[in-house]
């Protein structure tokens, strides 16, 4: 019986001092990693100083054509993010200003992401690498139900998440592989598909009286003397339920609904989604609106 625990024992120090070094490995990996995504990229870089940053989902990241305010004078960069809510875009922020970034303006998509305060697994997965490396993430994540697993145990999170930040992805980052995240200054323009979903249906869809990481975003601001442009952004012309964005300037009076600047199926690739066309004649309105003197 000695012998068995003993032989136990020392199975289990080996598994656990795999794990630490394996942890160590990975997360070094990622702490390298500057071309690879929007959050390592910000982790990992010095201060920056921006007149413009763009914080959002996907309705962010392909409907603001950030070069567009580059010809204006306009330093920007387009941190949406495919898949992200609110959680995600609260985190950037606050590791933009951990990094010590200056912002003058920061433009938010705040519209159907309104409706929940849950975090985006698909993408705050990717902020994972750094938990141990930043309060500011440690802290944003402790109040997650997993957090004592994904923070004490080692590797935990690297098996756990394996799609999102395993083996695939250290070995795209050990070689330099890039993606193209970071092209157009973050913006990716879409085409118009044929086989578009022109529909969608948010009857059902209602904004939270008080959505924590919306508030979050404009305290971060306040605090740091940054102008905060909330917005909401346009759908196609077959939505059933628009009245959510009527619910939506009720409950955030300040949020600027620009959801009726672009209505034609023939500016957007899918119905939330408009293609590079219609972002830009969206981007023109919003240069005009809050950026560009007559």
């Amino acid at each position: 019986m000695k012998n068995f625990l003993v032989y136990t024992a020392k199975i289990l120090a080996i598994i656990i001092l795999v794990s630490v070094i394996l942890d160590g490995l990975y997360t070094y990996v990622f702490l390298q990693s500057k071309n690879r995504g929007k959050i390592e990229t910000v982790f990992n870089s010095k201060a920056k100083k921006y007149d413009v940053v763009i914080l959002g989902s996907s309705r962010a990241n392909n409907h603001f054509v950030t070069q567009m305010f580059e010809d204006k004078g306009l330093k920007a960069f387009n941190y949406g993010m495919s898949g992200g809510h609110l959680f995600e875009a609260s985190l950037m922020l606050k590791l933009m200003i951990e990094r010590k970034y200056v912002i003058k303006n920061v433009i938010l998509e705040a519209d159907l992401n309104l409706s929940n305060d849950e975090e985006a697994e698909g993408v705050a997965t990717k902020f994972l690498p750094y938990i141990r490396n930043s309060e500011v993430i440690k802290e944003h994540f402790s109040s997650q139900e997993n957090f004592k697993e994904l923070y004490y145990i080692p590797f935990y999170r690297y098996v756990k998440y394996d799609g999102k930040i395993g083996f695939r992805e250290i070995f795209f980052t050990t070689i330099g592989a890039k993606t193209n995240a970071l092209d157009n200054l973050g913006y990716y323009p879409l085409g118009k598909y044929k086989n578009g979903n022109m529909k969608n249906n948010i009857v059902n869809l209602n904004p939270l009286p008080r959505n924590k990481y919306y508030e979050e975003i404009k305290n971060i601001c306040k605090t740091n003397n940054i102008n905060f442009i909330a917005v909401m952004t346009p759908m196609c012309e077959n939505v059933k339920g628009m009245e959510y964005f009527d619910k939506v300037k009720k409950a955030y009076p300040e949020i600027h609904n620009y959801e009726n600047v672009v209505v034609e199926d023939k500016y957007f690739s899918s119905c939330g989604h408009m293609n590079d066309a219609g972002a830009k004649i969206f981007t023109a309105r919003i240069l005009k609106d809050f950026f560009v003197k007559n």
